[in-house]
């Protein structure tokens, strides 16, 4: 790594002037330096400091990387998304592709019935080791009927759920017309194929996806799956993974910078009783994350993990990682996720016909997984407001951190709507936040209490914001949390962009 010295004096000079010789620098240094020495001590820190070399007939030239210009949806492609997104089915030419892969790894048909029963038991092993206390588990996946078994049962709904993912990063402006992603952990390539999927049904952009696993199975199922599925000349070229442990050094031949990196369903299986890596890797991965570049950390909606993913993500701002979405930033405050459950939800997806043949049995149930739930962060390097909403007068709208001063009464808050339906038919139930609360806060609509007036709190999405105005605050003593109960002397409605 270059001096710190020589570092503070680049960036010095990045700070004053849109471009720069680095022999310019040379009268800046305690001791001269030849350019291309200087040159070969901060090439591995440009990138982070968002900057790029030129060589210039003897010299170098640094400037500034240029923001890369973001995508923005249009009609066409949202009617695309909309239109694949409805049918709520694994791609068929993917879904044949696992069926055969499958029939090329047993030296059987995939509907054999000996292939189908040893699939069934190892889906159900891998369930059974989920449920176990965090450090007894072994997820691994790595061989044998194991990854065969998540092809099949994991693979179709986490494929999917990306997709949602994709869009919802599409819409909030996260995704360019010009990206280097890498997936971390990528197992058969669920996150890389998704990827490439949904980015041909854009008018532009155009992606190099790269990815670290280090199961040989994986990444033979990986290859085989990206061949048979990912278009050749296409807008994603989609690279073979690198063979590592996402716990050891990056491995060489990865670019210094990447616009988008991605945990997906992987962090979560790394805590063991020695302590908890998932920050110093989140950390040491962020340092190749460019500038304007965001990190998307995606687990499973169980409590365990959903809560274990908040913490983690809260617990990043050392390394300079803010979370910019879902959470709320518009009191311009990040949210410490106090015993914060927080997931999305999506249409469940149909079952493929790989599922179908698993489910004919006695116990159905334990084979077919299409239920889209799913908690997520999306992390950046530098703290701006979420959709550009703005709350320009704050005092109107009381924060969640003072709710225990109003106990009993009635107030006007605004917050955003962090769940889905968590109650029943009785009584609607949703986590909501404003980045301030102490302890976890839900608005409670009993069934009888919907109105037109208070409607917007079941219909609107999640991470939507939301005014409630005039619901009573109740501590539930029991759980330490509040509850704002919306009746129907409530009204529920989207925020004034204006803040007034």
């Amino acid at each position: 790594m270059a001096g710190n010295s020589l570092i503070s004096t680049i960036q010095y000079v990045a700070g004053t002037r849109p471009s720069f010789l680095l022999s310019e620098i040379v009268q800046y240094l305690d001791a001269p330096m030849p350019v291309d020495e200087i040159y070969r001590a901060i090439a591995p820190e440009l990138p982070r400091l968002g900057l790029m070399a030129t060589r210039r007939e003897g010299d170098v030239e640094i400037k500034k990387i240029p923001p890369a210009q973001p995508l923005f949806p249009g009609n066409g492609e949202r009617e695309r998304t909309s239109i694949f997104l409805e049918k709520r089915e694994l791609p068929p030419v993917l879904a044949t592709a696992i069926e055969e892969y499958i029939t090329k790894k047993v030296g059987k048909p995939w509907d054999d019935p000996v292939t189908v029963e040893r699939l069934r038991k190892a889906i159900t092993a891998q369930k059974d080791d989920y449920w176990k206390p965090l450090h007894q588990r072994s997820l691994r996946y790595t061989k044998g009927y194991s990854v065969l078994g998540y092809l099949a049962y994991h693979f179709p709904v986490y494929f999917m759920q990306t997709e949602h993912l994709l869009l919802r990063l599409f819409e909030e402006g996260f995704l360019k017309k010009s990206m280097t992603i890498l997936d971390v952990g990528t197992g058969p390539g669920v996150v890389p194929l998704a990827i490439a999927d949904f980015f041909s049904r854009l008018d532009g952009g155009k992606a190099s996806v790269y990815a670290i696993e280090q199961s040989e199975e994986h990444i033979e199922a990986f290859l085989y799956l990206r061949d048979a599925f990912v278009p050749r000349g296409g807008p994603v070229s989609v690279k073979p993974p690198k063979k590592a442990d996402i716990r050891d050094p990056l491995p060489a031949g990865l670019p210094e910078r990447f616009d988008l990196i991605v945990f997906s369903n992987v962090l979560g299986e790394l805590a063991d009783r020695s302590g908890d890596p998932r920050a110093g890797i989140v950390g040491r991965f962020a340092e190749r994350l460019a500038r304007d570049g965001a990190i998307l950390v995606v687990e499973p909606a169980d409590e365990v993990n959903s809560t274990r993913m908040r913490t983690l993500a809260a617990g990043l701002e050392p390394a300079g990682l803010t979370v910019h979405a879902p959470c709320p930033l518009f009191r311009g405050t990040a949210c410490k996720a106090p015993r914060c459950w927080s997931f999305a939800t999506a249409p469940a997806i149909r079952p493929t016909r790989l599922m179908g043949t698993l489910a004919r049995c006695d116990e159905s149930y334990r084979y077919i997984n299409t239920d889209i739930k799913y908690s997520y962060a999306v992390l950046q390097r530098a703290a701006v407001r979420r959709d550009g909403f703005r709350l320009l007068s704050p005092a109107k709208f009381l924060q969640l951190s003072k709710l225990h001063l109003h106990e009993g009464k009635r107030v006007n808050t605004i917050v955003a709507k962090m769940s889905g339906e968590l109650g029943d038919a009785k009584t609607h139930l949703f986590k909501v936040c404003d980045g301030t609360a102490k302890a976890p806060v839900y608005a409670v609509l009993p069934a009888f209490h919907k109105t037109a007036e208070n409607e917007a709190l079941l219909s609107a999405g999640y991470g939507s914001v939301l005014e409630l105005l005039g619901v009573l605050v109740r501590h539930n003593k029991a759980h330490d949390a509040w509850n704002l109960l919306v009746n129907r002397n409530t009204e529920v409605r989207g925020p004034d962009r204006h803040g007034e």
